[in-house]
Formats: structure tokens, sequence, C-alpha cells
């Protein structure tokens, strides 16, 4: 493995040998690569499998070209890998989980609405078929209300134009005609709504995702490039280089006093800025995954009122009617013509009628096509939740991936690591100097707690020792810990404390 490794880093095969290994690593690299390529464009971004295939094959043949001959290139490529896991690739999964939810919820969702909306159809339709029949009912009754009229005993009191005449409109054809005008007209809406949400969504998810692929390129680029030109270009690591410079130059004080600043890159710690930069991703990451959570929940109450209307328009389809005549007349002469006219005193009266019509209304029927409610895919759930896992994972092993990127451009350049690595120390050292004076001349601490003469001894070494178990000598603790004790901020602080001892005894004096 790490002769693979070592070849692939190699800028130039040493032997044949090597570079046939190196193009059958290439050639693998390729066709791996190639294969997720056309899978994530032909299933994900939805393309058609030509050109799919005809664009996987162009990139695989580019790629392998590039890495075969270019040696920056396939530092480029192996720092993209890493990449995957830090944002660019949170939006690629991010992507895919809105284009998987898109798919295959959206439309779900709609075939429902669509549902309810036949099952409405259906029963306006036969509702006001039911109703236009009703009216049948007003016809009959007027019909018979003649014939009791026309039996009665005084002429004058018989209507001369026979029968009541009740006119009807009986055309259900038109009724129908415009209700299925409706129905279409609304169903062409959706089906216009869902084409313009799919389209846009697969368009949107096509443009990040080409502009995800673009900028993960550019920003592999970008790192080598810094990498290569600017020595204070991400180099806060404490690397093995380092620590085998520093001990070959027996200044192994610099890497333990510089713990604070400096990082190492195989340390599991994360600063107080990593841990916030996660928190406030996971924040984002979070309402991202709260809404796709509302649209999957407003697919599950679209299939329960499908189902429920469905189950349910059986139940209600008959609803009785009835329609109650009652029909009383009677007649009698004015009180001061009773005396003229004696034979018509007594009341005349018109037989009575009474009689009740039942007829019911129909809001169902076996001719209404209703198409049977689609559940929703519980697959979605589990598929967006596992890639969500993998996204929140990823947020946390961002600054592992961003520090795997020093280490492979460091494997492909080594050189480069080495001036690095010099520019770190000779920076650790100036910082060191002005934290702390030079060595005192002639000065070290002997085994009795008294000095002795050294050339190269630094004051800052076993300090803390030796001061404490010295301070009861006079003289003997001011001259070799003043670079210790005495540095910038604790001057400071014992600056403020004389202030504050002097204004004391100011203000006891007066």
């Amino acid at each position: 493995m790490k002769g693979c490794s070592a070849l692939l880093s190699g800028p130039v095969p040493a032997n044949t040998r090597e570079l046939w290994a190196l193009f059958l690593q290439c050639f693998c690299i390729t066709v791996v690569v190639g294969g997720l390529f056309y899978n994530w464009m032909f299933a994900s971004l939805e393309y058609s499998q030509y050109l799919s295939t005809a664009i996987a094959i162009s990139f695989s043949l580019l790629l392998l070209l590039t890495l075969f001959l270019v040696h920056p290139a396939r530092c480029a490529f192996s720092i993209i890998m890493p990449t995957l896991g830090t944002k660019q690739g949170r939006k690629l999964l991010l992507s895919t989980c809105i284009m998987i939810v898109a798919v295959n919820v959206t439309p779900n969702t709609i075939s429902n609405i669509k549902v309810i909306l036949q099952v409405i159809e259906c029963i306006c339709k036969n509702s006001s078929e039911s109703l236009l029949n009703s009216t049948a009912l007003l016809g009959e009754a007027s019909w018979e209300l003649g014939d009791v009229i026309q039996t009665a005993d005084i002429s004058a009191l018989r209507p001369r134009n026979g029968h009541f005449k009740f006119a009807l409109l009986t055309n259900s054809t038109l009724i129908n005609q415009q209700m299925h005008l409706a129905g279409e007209k609304i169903r062409k809406n959706f089906l216009a709504v869902e084409g313009l949400v799919r389209a846009s969504i697969q368009a949107g998810n096509r443009l990040v995702a080409g502009f995800s692929v673009l900028y993960l390129c550019f920003e592999s680029t970008w790192y080598l490039k810094n990498y290569l030109t600017n020595l204070r270009f991400d180099n806060f690591y404490i690397t093995k280089k380092l620590e085998h410079l520093s001990m070959a130059r027996k200044a192994t004080h610099l890497l333990t006093g510089s713990s604070k600043c400096f990082l190492r890159p195989t340390g599991p710690k994360l600063s107080r800025e990593e841990v916030m930069l996660c928190l406030t991703q996971m924040v984002f990451l979070t309402v991202v995954l709260m809404l796709m959570l509302v649209i999957i929940a407003m697919d599950h109450f679209a299939f329960r009122m499908a189902d429920t209307a469905v189950r349910n328009v059986a139940q209600f389809s008959v609803v009785p009617v009835t329609l109650n005549i009652k029909y009383n007349v009677s007649a009698r002469i004015l009180p001061f013509l009773q005396k003229l006219f004696c034979n018509f005193c007594a009341e005349s009266s018109i037989q009575d009628f009474e009689k009740s019509y039942h007829h019911n209304l129909h809001f169902s029927s076996a001719h209404c096509r209703i198409n049977p409610p689609r559940p929703p895919n519980d697959s979605v759930v589990l598929v967006v939740g596992l890639l969500y896992c993998i996204i929140y994972t990823t947020v946390f092993l961002e600054t592992y991936a961003h520090r795997s990127c020093r280490k492979i451009a460091a494997s492909f350049f080594e050189s480069q690591e080495e001036k690095r690595a010099h520019y770190l120390y000779n920076k650790l050292s100036r910082n060191k100097r002005r934290s702390c004076p030079g060595p005192v001349a002639g000065m070290q601490w002997d085994g009795a707690g008294g000095l002795c003469e050294h050339q190269d001894t630094h004051p800052c070494e076993g300090r803390g020792k030796n001061c404490l178990q010295n301070r009861s000598q006079p003289g003997s603790v001011l001259v070799p810990c003043l670079g210790s004790l005495f540095t910038r901020h604790k001057i400071f602080y014992f600056f403020c404390l004389d202030k504050v001892f002097f204004y004391i005894y100011f203000m006891y004096h007066n």
C-alpha cells in the first residue's frame, strides 16, 4: 500500500515497470470514478442514458491522461478525496437528499390530491344529477293535485286550463359536460404545476451539482497553489519533520510551550472555534432537514385524507328526500250576502289533498372513476435519514479532512514540506525570544541551589522547580528568574498592583 502511494505521489517513474504500474493505478482509479460519475448523472441528476454514457466516457479518458501525465494534477485529485467530506461533499449529499424527496415525495402528494379532487368531482356530478331527477316529483305532485281540483263541486273553482303546467330542465347532459370540463381544467392545472415543480427542482439540482463539482476542483487547486507558493499558508501544525528538526537542534522546549497556538495533525481535540463552526453548520442543516420532514409529513397527510375520502364516500352515498304536499281550500259567502242568497249560506269546500313523495339523492355511483390513493414510500425516509447521518458526521470530520489535505500535499512535495518546517521552526524561535530573554551568560543552577558557570544556559528551562526551592535565599532567585517570572503580562500585573498600593498609602496619610 505504501509502495502504491509512493508511486502515485512520485514526480517521475524511475523505470518502465514503475511507469506501467502508475498507468495501471491511474486506469483503475479512472474506471471507478467514471462508473460513479455515470451513476450520479443517470440516477441522481436524471440525464438520459446516452448523454450520461458519452459524458462519463469523455470525462474518464480526460482524467486518465491528466492523472498519468501531470504530477500536480494527481496531487490535486488526491486532495479532492478528503475534501468530499467537507462543505462541498455535504452540498452533494444535500442535493441528493433534495432530489430524492422531489422525485419520490412530491409526485406522490400531487397524486393523492388528485384522488381527493376525483372524489369531489364524483360527488358533485352525482348529486347534481340526482337533484335534477328529484324535480320530477314536483311534476308528479302538480298533476295529481290538478286531478283533485277537477273534482270540485263548484264549477267556478275548477281551473279552466285543466292541470297545472310545471316546466322542468331535464337536460342532464349539459350539466355532465360542464362538470367534466371543470374537472379537466383542474386536472390540467395540477399537471402543469407538477411539471413546473419537478422541472424547477431538477434544473436547480443539476445547477447546484455542477457548481459544486467545479468549486471542488477549484478549491483543491487553490489549496495546492497556496501550499507551494506561500510558506505561511496552513502552516501551524507540529509535524514529524518539525519534531525531528527541533530534536536535532536540541530545542524541544519550543514545541512544548507552543501547544496552545499550534495543533498536532493527528490530535482528536477540536478547538473552540472549530466546535462553534460545526454547531453553526449543524443548525443550518437541521433547518433544511425540518423542511424536508414537513414535505414528507404533507405526503402522509395527503394520503390519509385521500384514503379516508375514498373509504367514506360510500357511507353517505344515499340521502333520502321527502316532499310532503298538503292542500286544503274552502269557500264561504260574505255575511251581507247571506240574506239575499240563502241557498249559498252553507260553506262550500274542495276535497283535501295530502300526500308525501320520496326520493333518494345519490352522491356516488359505480360509474365514477376514482384512482386508489398511493401510499408514501417509507424507504425515502430511511434513505434521507441515512444520508443525514453521514452529513452530520462530515460536519465534525471537516477539520480532520482539512488536516489530511496538508498531509497529502506534503507526501507529493517533500522538499516544500521541509521548507515549511524550517519556516515554522524559525517562527517559533522568534516568538520564544520575544516572550523570554536570551540565555544568561555564565549562570546555571547547581545541585545545591546555587549558580554555576555555563554559557548555553537558558533561564526558562527548569525554572519552576528551582525558583520555588530557592526562594528563601536572597538574590539567588532574582537573576535567573527575571526572564521567566517577569514576562510582559506579569510586569503589567505588578505595575497595576503597585498603583493600587500607592493609592491606598495616599488615602491613608491624607
